[in-house]
């Protein structure tokens, strides 16, 4: 799933995070892009850690999503994190607080993740939904199979 910020999405950010200097580098790529949040993640990656050459057909973006999302979505802090954000969406500290709880999570468990980087991965969350992004690669039943298959599929 891509996702992309339109340009109003942007300024509000803009506006949100001015003081928060850590994001500024992930806000002019992501102007830059025009939005696109995969590109943008993209070009931070490879401004912070080389061009790399990776196997083709395999996506860092989608890479990085799943172990993301192996880290943060059972974290019941970073949940009431979002909702806590979600109702108060112009709020810069709680803004600020996402992406650096992505990043400290991140960081925690090997991911090489900085706060610019991590602004990327917070904007993704919060504009598809924490919930649809926790259950967005999470494997789908097969209703072919019966129910004592299913189960032992688990």
């Amino acid at each position: 799933m891509t996702s992309q910020l339109t340009p109003t999405e942007i300024q509000e950010i803009q506006q949100i995070l001015k003081d928060y200097n850590p994001s500024q580098p992930a806000l002019t790529i992501l102007t830059k892009n025009q939005g696109r949040l995969d590109a943008s993640f993209d070009e931070l990656w490879e401004d912070k850690n080389g061009t790399q050459m990776f196997n083709q057909g395999k996506s860092l973006w989608k890479v990085m999503l799943g172990e993301i999302r192996k880290e943060i979505c059972g974290d019941d802090g970073f949940r009431g994190k979002v909702k806590e954000y979600t109702n108060n969406p112009a709020s810069a500290p709680l803004l600020t607080g996402l992406i650096v709880s992505v990043s400290s999570i991140a960081i925690a468990h090997g991911l090489p993740i900085d706060p610019a980087i991590a602004t990327i991965i917070v904007l993704y969350v919060v504009k598809i939904g924490l919930n649809t992004f926790c259950e967005y690669n999470q494997p789908e039943t097969n209703p072919q199979l019966p129910a004592a298959a299913e189960e032992k599929r688990k």
